[in-house]
């Protein structure tokens, strides 16, 4: 995430490959653990992961049975995360690497039964915009499952990192869900040790998950 040079703040390929090629690796190489326990019980099928960085969660689903489709703005997280998989044994053909912007390129619609985002943080215009293609790609019958930062992180990591307005709550990730068509399932925060201090920091996340009916 960086500022540019009208004060906007982006997510760009830029930036990303930059910090991917900067260190050896910038994620835990583990799941997500809200994605391991909101998915508990969902028949696996098509998933889309988006900002699949170096891969964990893609290569998790893939062996759960989930035929993955892992989008990330990234080349260079996308290369480590084919590596990632390959040499997890994931088999070849159950990921499909996607590099994409999803402010410029929307998912196919209908397609997915699985559409999972963890902390994919943009302004509330472009957010929205982002967050209304990821819901229309949810086939019938699918899970939404949206996972950020609660607006209190930017008080935590001070304005110099991100500000509040990159940050939401779960009412507002759900607010362009139609009640009609979907069923808000789990809308709530979460707090949790923040892993980069070394002390008691807490982080609190906000959850979404919703089902189309």
């Amino acid at each position: 995430m960086s500022e540019a040079n009208d004060g906007q703040w982006r997510w760009d390929a830029e930036y990303w490959d930059e910090l991917y090629r900067s260190t050896d690796a910038v994620w835990s190489g583990r799941p997500n653990r809200v994605l391991v326990q909101e998915t508990a019980g969902l028949e696996p099928g098509r998933a889309l992961d988006v900002g699949a960085g170096e891969g964990a969660d893609a290569v998790w689903l893939a062996r759960q049975g989930w035929k993955v489709t892992a989008a990330d703005v990234s080349q260079v997280a996308l290369g480590r995360a084919a590596e990632h998989a390959a040499a997890a044994g994931v088999p070849a053909g159950a990921i499909e690497w996607w590099r994409a912007d999803l402010l410029e390129t929307a998912p196919s619609a209908a397609t997915y039964d699985l559409v999972s985002a963890f902390f994919f943080h943009l302004e509330p215009g472009p957010r929205a915009k982002v967050l209304s293609r990821l819901a229309d790609a949810v086939a019938p019958g699918g899970t939404l499952l949206i996972v950020g930062h609660h607006p209190s992180h930017a008080e935590r990591v001070g304005h110099d990192h991100a500000p509040a307005e990159l940050f939401f709550t779960a009412e507002e990730a759900a607010a362009g869900l139609d009640p009609a068509e979907w069923e808000v399932v789990t809308a709530e925060e979460r707090t949790r040790p923040a892993p980069a201090d070394g002390d008691d920091h807490l982080d609190t996340d906000v959850v979404l998950r919703a089902r189309r009916r």
